[in-house]
């Protein structure tokens, strides 16, 4: 589909066209399998970074939420690698802050360095 948007290429509508415009209009038209909010019972979020984007996963009772993700902008690209995993939990708390105000949340990262985040002298600004 987004081959038919570029300059210089002559627009011709084929069955492949067809069958990624149907699975599109599907895709944005139907229910996910997502939850619904629970009441105000504590949150898991789940957080990853790589040299690409930031991830994570906000879950309640086992069950997904909602996801969140984003590219890294320029400068983030120079940054260490546990700077980047508090930089995808620090991206999860301002997407889903007015879920989390005054709520118990566990923040799950694959990254042991970031356990001791409070125990550090000095940390970067994100």
């Amino acid at each position: 589909m987004t081959k038919l948007t570029q300059k210089n290429v002559k627009f011709q509508w084929s069955d492949d066209s067809e069958k990624s415009f149907i699975e599109l209009k599907t895709t944005l038209t139907t229910t996910h399998v997502l939850i619904l909010l629970k009441g105000s019972d504590y949150y898991v979020i789940y957080c990853d970074a790589s040299r690409v984007g930031l991830g994570c996963v906000l879950m309640q009772r086992g069950k997904v939420l909602a996801y969140g993700s984003r590219q890294l902008k320029v400068h983030e690209k120079n940054y260490p690698t546990h700077d980047l995993e508090l930089a995808a939990a620090v991206f999860a708390h301002m997407i889903w802050r007015h879920y989390l105000y005054g709520v118990h949340i566990d923040v799950v990262t694959n990254h042991k360095s970031i356990q001791y985040v409070f125990t550090q002298k000095e940390l970067n600004l994100l």
